[in-house]
């Protein structure tokens, strides 16, 4: 990436983060500079001087730059490390603003009788990564994972599945004896197998085909199928809750194919 890119990227993030044009360029270019005066600054990131002085008083007021009253005035970007950390301060409590302003909203439903089976589909792997921590966490019988990629494997889920452990049967499967290896040993107290779903991808499988990403199972009556495109290796994922028996037994044999019965503590 170049140095333009670079900076462009930087602008485009802190807009996404709640700053103007204005004042996402300035502050990037007063990061270039030990100090700058609105001239400079005008030059250097082609925002008009005069917008410049507003752009500077919104940063200056929300923590990211000072100001040194000379003549010109001066300013400067506060260091990196703390600017990040007063972003991101601003950005949770944005977010936690949202949470309870949403939580405190009546629900209003016209349909009073809920639907017994209900499937929804998602996409994202953030989305995704989040459904199946909170589908882990509530789990209170049984977790049943499945993943076929290694890149699902994140630390976030480790440490997840190693909380769970001492409340649930975790049964985790791979696709692979070397994905196997890898979750024993970040999960050692998980049962794990390899995966009888190979058969999914296909014997003559190639790079452009649609791959499995993860399978979970909790409680026999939660499901996530989630699959990873080719190319721009987005996961997409179906998730669907309160299943009859009959399908989740089915799909619990399915996923739990090469685990040896005598291993299973509810087969």
């Amino acid at each position: 990436m170049t140095t333009t890119d670079s900076l462009e990227d930087a602008i485009e993030v802190l807009q996404q983060l709640g700053l103007k044009e204005y004042e996402a360029r300035c502050f990037v270019g007063l990061s270039r500079l030990h100090t700058g005066t609105a001239k400079q600054l005008s030059e250097m990131t082609e925002v008009p001087r005069t917008r410049v002085y507003d752009a500077i008083r919104v940063l200056e007021a929300q923590g990211l730059v000072e100001i040194q009253h000379s003549s010109p005035q001066r300013f400067r970007a506060v260091p990196l490390d703390e600017a990040t950390e007063t972003l991101r301060d601003q950005y949770e409590g944005r977010v936690e603003r949202l949470h309870n302003a949403l939580d405190s909203v009546e629900i209003i439903d016209g349909d009073e009788e809920k639907s017994v089976q209900q499937v929804w589909a998602m996409s994202g792997r953030t989305a995704i990564e989040n459904r199946t921590d909170q589908l882990i966490e509530k789990a209170s019988e049984e977790i049943v994972l499945v993943l076929g990629d290694e890149s699902l494997l994140t630390e976030e889920l480790v440490a997840r599945l190693n909380d769970a452990v001492a409340d649930v049967d975790l049964l985790i499967g791979a696709l692979t004896e070397s994905l196997q290896d890898q979750i024993q040993t970040a999960v050692p107290d998980a049962t794990t197998f390899i995966s009888g779903l190979e058969w999914l991808h296909g014997e003559n499988a190639s790079e452009d085909e649609t791959a499995i990403g993860r399978l979970l199972l909790t409680d026999r009556s939660t499901i996530l199928v989630s699959s990873i495109m080719p190319g721009s290796k987005e996961e997409q994922a179906i998730f669907g809750e309160g299943f009859g028996n009959g399908l989740v037994v089915i799909a619990r044999r399915l996923m739990a194919q090469g685990l040896l019965t005598a291993r299973d503590p509810k087969q």
